[in-house]
């Protein structure tokens, strides 16, 4: 079975507008599901971009909460533009379960704030260090396979890039010392970290090895990712890897991992601060 890819934000707001539009006309689910001639949870995948938008389906929807036609015009003609997969789909095999649920997300956002204790955060890595790690991370993979997964970091670090969106990550030095690939690999990695910190988009905190303990020490990977929609609300991500990862986007929760993420930011070294030896 294909990976299934995640939704994009044009998906999300959408599926965010119908579930408002049900609630502020006071239809329940399963209301809704009887006017499509289906199970609540339908109307509820509906809501949570977790399927398709079938143009039926939204019309039919739209007539039981009594939407007026200039309301309901738009939200069908955005319908195309929302089922049309995102720039990630041709990577759809190579991606984590969790990142097709976030790479839409990740892909509009204005601001990504990323913590690793223990790694230089992905979308600071060279695509040597990528590969070094993936052939740890993933013993199973063919090369083909692993060169596929260092062409989608690539593309997701070039888009961010391309539309200036802001990348705030820290890390600690002990990132710089875990040898990833041979030592080459690591002098590129510093090298290309330098780069990094002198562009004006992105903003780069690495914690001293002597440095007291923060907010997040021993926290894993945490990533807050803002879009500049005002339908969608900040998801953080907290990954265990070979565990579990959370995807977060209740807002009293995100809230709460970006004070610790914030309170961590505050007590390292500030931007600018040239690497560690």
């Amino acid at each position: 079975m294909r990976a299934r890819s995640g939704p994009t934000v044009e998906h999300r707001v959408l599926a965010v507008r119908l579930r408002r539009l049900r609630e502020r006309a006071g239809v329940s689910l399963r209301a809704a599901a009887e006017a499509l001639d289906a199970h609540p949870a339908t109307v509820r995948r509906i809501e949570r971009a977790e399927t398709g938008l079938d143009a039926r389906q939204v019309r039919e929807l739209l007539r039981c909460y009594g939407v007026p036609p200039a309301v309901a015009e738009p939200i069908m003609t955005g319908l195309t533009a929302a089922n049309l997969p995102g720039w990630w789909h041709r990577w759809r095999d190579e991606m984590e379960g969790w990142q097709q649920e976030t790479i839409g997300m990740e892909s509009s956002a204005g601001l990504v704030r990323t913590w690793h204790p223990a790694l230089v955060p992905e979308l600071l890595r060279t695509p040597a260090y990528a590969a070094a790690l993936y052939r740890t991370q993933y013993p199973d993979d063919g090369p083909a396979r692993r060169e596929r997964r260092v062409e989608l970091l690539e593309e997701r670090r070039r888009r961010l890039d391309e539309r200036g969106a802001a990348l705030w990550a820290l890390f600690p030095a002990a990132a710089l010392h875990t040898r990833v690939g041979d030592r080459g690999t690591m002098d590129g990695q510093r090298a290309a970290l330098a780069e990094a910190m002198e562009e004006r988009h992105i903003t780069v905190q690495v914690v001293p090895l002597d440095h007291p303990p923060h907010p997040l020490t021993g926290v894993p990977p945490l990533h807050i990712l803002r879009v500049p929609v005002p339908e969608i609300g900040d998801l953080a991500v907290l990954e265990t890897p070979g565990v579990r990862v959370d995807l977060v986007d209740d807002p009293d929760a995100v809230t709460a991992h970006r004070i610790r993420l914030d309170a961590a930011c505050a007590a390292a070294p500030g931007p600018g601060t040239p690497l560690p030896p």
